[in-house]
């Protein structure tokens, strides 16, 4: 009897749905056909069709942040892969897992320079844990296996695998079976440098934590979250990982990052031991390296992070563990051998981060639109699990500073500082959190680069609510521009559409507000409508940034 056959392609999307994928994100390009038509049969695999492969690659890179598993994207060659090429950078540098596939040129063309032919393992290799090429069809199963083993593993991150278009159509034996399902492999926690870790708190005078990052998840957040309660140790959540920990928590003292609370900045800086756990301690958190410094000589700093390669590369560590987060918040919440003394600092940090995140009659303004007192309206609005995306953009400090992260995940942000990161983060949320509220916040020059996205979010008939922050500029440019050379505008300044009767285009109900009273009408009906929603916020150049930054009193210093 003749052994059944299937095309390499099949066999792929069998791998795929062998290690549970259950949703990819796409650009269709001819390179990649065969795959388009293998994934026509499944019936486990939601296929969403994008406008613009950047705007794939987020969405995969958000779906990743919201599973803990890799977000799969496909995109073609050439100007597919370049374009895709920034969701691959947010992911390395946010510590995400993904799959990139590419759709490579045929195998008899390479190194021709054929037609849009890219090195993709020299291209990709600096910005992603893997690359790779697929040219035997019989080591789909392998190089699939190892992809998701790598993306998930140590410090998470972005792997993209080229694949030659004639490959994909080659014929594999049927009894050439996909592997079983890679899971994240658990790194245990060493006991004695659990315990060591215990006593250099427990010595501690003025401790504080700096958590979120790599391989952080629901069970990381309320095992350590509960450890933290239970000792009174003040917690700050690194940049844009504000969701690390509940914002109702006792012991939560703000985030660290563009815009912090200079209460918050002072206690790092004064403490005498920093345990960081799961964050890089990146540029954006510590301030350009300030807090902690590189050397920290007043300072013990504990560092807790699942890669090796992580530990001592940047920050000078007194004790470093190597272990999944998950795995140490769980042992410290119900460790038993310790005698530290609880903290009254947990509770008082709370406290000052409580007074700085709340937006009143000293945070507000007389702008007709006033930003601060439009999110504290919004917080009122929108439930506590609401999900908040953002790209890059003074405007997110609004949200950054006065929204309440409550629930998990709810925080879709760049920490690698994307524009056109939002909407499309927005929609991987609406499609994989389809009972939840998601909220995409956008400025205006964030918008454009990836406002096409709305018609993937009304052909897959996603709910969520746009924002579109209009103050005619590049805002956080501009706050630079004004500071460094008052006065001297160059290439700021933006002319853009009407943003309402452009979502309406896409079928949204959309609504205009050039005041926070109308803003106020506008999200409550926005509220309780469904599908695609867009509110166009048109506020004066002059409300910067959420500190209190204006062109005025830039100019005047």
């Amino acid at each position: 009897m003749k052994t059944a056959t299937r095309t390499a392609a099949e066999l792929l999307v069998d791998c795929l749905t062998e290690q549970g994928t259950d949703r990819i994100f796409t650009v269709p390009g001819e390179s990649f056909l065969a795959v388009l038509d293998a994934l026509h049969a499944s019936e486990t695999v939601d296929v969403v069709t994008c406008r613009q492969e950047g705007g794939a690659a987020f969405m995969a890179c958000a779906d990743g942040a919201m599973t803990g598993k890799p977000g799969i994207a496909f995109v073609t060659r050439g100007p597919g892969a370049t374009n895709a090429s920034i969701g691959v950078h947010v992911a390395h540098q946010d510590s995400q897992p993904m799959i990139l596939f590419v759709g490579d040129v045929a195998r008899p063309m390479r190194d021709r320079e054929g037609f849009q032919e890219v090195d993709f393992a020299a291209f990709f290799g600096p910005i992603c844990k893997w690359a790779a090429r697929i040219d035997d069809p019989a080591r789909i199963p392998e190089y699939i296996a190892r992809a998701y083993s790598v993306a998930m593993s140590g410090r998470p991150g972005p792997v993209v695998i080229a694949l030659p278009e004639d490959m994909l159509c080659d014929a594999i034996s049927a009894d050439l079976s996909p592997r079983p399902q890679v899971t994240r492999p658990a790194q245990a926690v060493c006991p004695d440098a659990m315990q060591a870790m215990l006593a250099m708190i427990g010595d501690a005078a003025s401790p504080i934590a700096i958590i979120g990052g790599a391989g952080w998840n629901a069970k990381a957040r309320n095992h350590f979250q509960a450890f933290a309660e239970s000792i009174g140790l003040p917690v700050a959540t690194a940049f844009r990982r504000q969701d690390a920990i509940s914002a109702s928590s006792p012991v939560y003292a703000g985030n660290l990052g563009y815009g912090p609370n200079p209460k918050l900045v002072e206690r790092v800086k004064a403490a005498d031991l920093v345990l960081a756990v799961g964050a890089r301690l990146g540029e954006a958190t510590s301030d350009g390296y300030t807090f902690p410094t590189l050397d920290h000589p007043d300072q013990i700093l504990i560092h807790v992070y699942p890669d090796p390669e992580e530990l001592g590369r940047v920050y000078r560590a007194d004790l470093a563990l190597c272990c999944a987060v998950d795995e140490f918040a769980e042992a410290a919440a119900l460790w038993e051998d310790h005698s530290i003394i609880p903290f009254d600092a947990g509770p008082q940090a709370h406290t000052e981060w409580e007074h700085w995140a709340t937006a009143d009659a000293a945070s507000t303004s007389d702008h007709a639109l006033d930003m601060a007192a439009c999110v504290a309206f919004m917080k009122e609005t929108y439930p506590a699990d609401t999900i908040i995306a953002n790209g890059a953009g003074n405007f997110a400090g609004w949200w950054h500073r006065y929204w309440r992260y409550d629930g998990y995940p709810s925080q879709l942000a760049p920490t690698a500082g994307a524009m056109g990161y939002g909407v499309p983060a927005a929609i991987a949320g609406a499609l994989r959190h389809t009972d939840r509220q998601v909220v995409a916040v956008a400025g205006d020059g964030d918008f454009l680069m990836n406002g096409q996205e709305l018609a993937t979010a009304a052909q897959h008939g996603a709910n969520l609510t746009v924002l579109v922050i209009d103050n005619g500029a590049y805002g956080t440019i501009r706050m630079h521009q004004e500071r460094e050379y008052p006065g001297r505008v160059s290439a700021t300044e933006l002319s853009n559409p009407d943003f309402a009767a452009f979502g309406a285009a896409f079928g949204a109900w959309t609504a205009t507000a050039s005041t926070t009273d109308e803003f106020k009408t506008a999200l409550t009906e926005a509220r309780g409508r469904s599908g695609l929603r867009l509110i166009h916020m048109k506020i004066d150049i002059e409300q910067l940034a959420a500190s209190g930054a204006s062109i005025s009193g830039l100019r005047n210093r």
